[in-house]
């Protein structure tokens, strides 16, 4: 372990600390100009975590200790993600042996489960319409998110997504295998249910729609500040997954130096704004659906990753 490898296991954890508020913004910007807006600006997610920061928490009188725990336990759960998986660079830091891809996913769960707890924690009737839509739409995305990273194992014969990362990177021939196309696909979908992006979510407060806002709508001040900023950065961390270890493998730091850390991240940008425009033309370009078809989409998901895991044992 030198001194160079822990500042580029901080610099990793900074990077989607700092950048996943920008990630956020330019998506927002992107809807906005495919519906013909102006929009506040990519900038405008920092404005507003700063503004709920300086506000007061209200807290309803029904909840418990883990209505306060919530947020800083899903805030933790996005700070250690980052260490397990290639940000900057396309090798292993100091402590990403602590967990490999599965561990990752499990981490992430972790806090959505939180978040799901304390939805119901406030006795308010929309969280817990936000938090019971929230588990039926995990009962399907989360066994197909393991089944992918399980496809993922046998793809790379390695449960570390490095290790994905370097074979996509070294050979065309797994990059451009049914197995693999059959993975990005799957992940693509799970990315739109896991970042609130498919047709049946709604990023505002309209409750005929709202999953994610539901949970968290009894929240305010920097409480609610770190539950947005926790859920910026699962979107940041799932892209970053997406990207680096499935899509575009390639851009990250191979020596390791400050300049090639630098540019590794605006490489990470740059591929997050190709993905951003697809995620949002899929968005947009699509009608919105009744909640209970919900499952179409996960399911053409799950079938994708099972035909990726049936592809390799049959190679």
């Amino acid at each position: 372990m030198t001194m160079r490898d822990v500042l580029l296991q901080i610099a990793q954890v900074l990077t989607v600390l700092v950048l996943a508020p920008l990630l956020q913004g330019i998506i927002l910007q992107f809807e906005e100009r495919i519906q013909r807006g102006q929009g506040p600006g990519i900038f405008q997610p920092y404005r507003d975590l700063w503004k709920l920061f300086h506000k007061q928490s209200l807290v309803p009188e029904t909840a418990s200790g883990l209505f306060w725990a919530t947020p800083i336990t899903a805030f933790t759960c996005m700070m250690i993600v980052p260490i397990l998986i290639p940000v900057l660079t396309n090798y292993p830091l100091p402590l990403s042996d602590m967990g490999d891809i599965l561990g990752g996913g499990l981490i992430l769960t972790l806090g959505s489960f939180m978040i799901v707890l304390a939805g119901l924690d406030s006795g308010s009737a929309y969280g817990g319409i936000g938090s019971s839509r929230a588990v039926m739409v995990a009962i399907l995305a989360e066994p197909t998110l393991i089944l992918v990273f399980i496809g993922i194992t046998l793809l790379a014969k390695a449960m570390l997504p490095f290790v994905v990362n370097h074979l996509l990177v070294a050979s065309p021939a797994a990059y451009w295998s049914p197995q693999h196309l059959f993975l990005v696909a799957a992940f693509f979908i799970l990315l739109l249910t896991e970042t609130d992006r498919l047709p049946i979510h709604s990023a505002t407060h309209i409750e005929v729609y709202m999953i994610e806002e539901g949970r968290i709508l009894e929240y305010s001040g920097p409480l609610l500040a770190l539950l947005r900023w926790a859920g910026m950065m699962k979107q940041f961390i799932l892209y970053t997954i997406f990207c680096n270890v499935l899509f575009l493998p390639w851009g990250l730091s191979v020596q390791g130096t400050a300049l090639g850390a630098v540019a590794a991240a605006i490489a990470l940008m740059l591929k997050f704004m190709l993905v951003a425009c697809a995620v949002v033309f899929v968005e947009t370009s699509q009608s919105r659906l009744r909640f209970y078809r919900y499952q179409e989409p996960l399911a053409a998901s799950f079938l994708l990753a099972v035909l990726s895991i049936i592809g390799s044992q049959l190679s």
